[in-house]
């Protein structure tokens, strides 16, 4: 089962420095860039827009990369 997120839903996931939390800012179901990289989203393989608390940066992220935050 795929994990659904909304917008403003306080999440975290894992980074190469450890866990990192932010907001979900939107569901994207169109191929994108971020940062110079392609974000190839459909609507079948949707990503989620997450905004890092920490460092303000936007990122795009699978849904069972992210875990939600109580």
């Amino acid at each position: 089962m795929t994990k659904e997120f909304k917008a403003g839903d306080k999440v975290e996931w894992n980074t190469s420095q450890g866990k990192t939390q932010g907001t979900v800012q939107k569901k994207q179901t169109t191929a994108t860039h971020i940062k110079g990289h392609q974000v190839t989203a459909s609507a079948d393989d949707p990503q989620y827009i997450v905004k890092s608390d920490k460092s303000g940066a936007k990122a795009a992220h699978k849904p069972d990369a992210l875990k939600k935050r109580s």
